[in-house]
């Protein structure tokens, strides 16, 4: 079964506007997986903001939304995105609650999935409160709504003022050459699944220890 999957995408270290083209080329590339839409790159202050004593001093994020085709279940695209991040080199262990990222994907929605587990939460449980998540998520979601039925321009309505999101550019109008999908020893593989990976959990997590306590969304 195909289902539509939004995927929320955002970068704040090294050259994240390379990094988050890059992402879109190779999620492109996982079987189970096609883009359809990608919506403009927003530039997005960083939370909390500088005046409250639990902000972490960092650059400003870049922030997309994907649209994609997928035949894979809700858990196993959860796992192919937290592999994608770990190719682009974010490691969960190390580091820092709302801290930067090298690269964040969030699995916002997928069809009319209603998912509450350990390991996954759909939608996205805090889609509601994220004007930088809303605006290019409206892009390529027009008068789009939650299976709640809450309409997205009603939710981003509710956050107004909206202050600090800026469209940044456009994926089609960056040059340059893009990061190379990460490849097996035999050549690339159907997907970033690699063995030794134990199961994921936390919300959007990738914890290889089950007593740990799931580590926070950032970006």
């Amino acid at each position: 079964m195909t289902r539509t999957a939004y995927l929320g995408l955002g970068a704040n270290v090294g050259d994240p506007l390379e990094t988050l083209a890059a992402a879109v080329d190779v999620l492109d590339t996982i079987d189970g997986i096609t883009v359809v839409d990608v919506s403009g790159v927003y530039r997005t202050r960083p939370w909390p903001p500088p005046d409250d004593p639990r902000a972490v001093p960092q650059d400003d994020f870049l922030n997309l939304v994907v649209r994609a085709e997928t035949t894979l279940a809700p858990h196993r695209l959860l796992r192919e995105l937290q592999l994608t991040e770990e190719a682009f080199g974010r490691d969960r262990e190390s580091e820092q609650r709302w801290g930067p990222r090298t690269l964040d994907i969030d699995l916002l929605l997928l069809g009319d999935e209603v998912v509450d587990t350990p390991e996954l939460t759909l939608p996205h449980p805090r889609l509601a409160e994220r004007a930088f998540v809303l605006i290019p998520l409206l892009e390529v979601m027009p008068d789009g709504a939650l299976p709640d039925g809450r309409r997205l321009t009603r939710l981003l309505m509710d956050l107004s003022p909206v202050e600090g999101i800026d469209l940044e550019v456009r994926l089609e109008d960056v040059p340059g050459p893009r990061i190379p999908r990460p490849a097996g020893p035999g050549g690339p593989p159907p997907s970033l699944e690699r063995p030794g990976f134990d199961d994921v959990a936390g919300e959007h997590g990738a914890d290889r220890d089950a007593e740990r306590p799931p580590p926070e969304d950032g970006g």
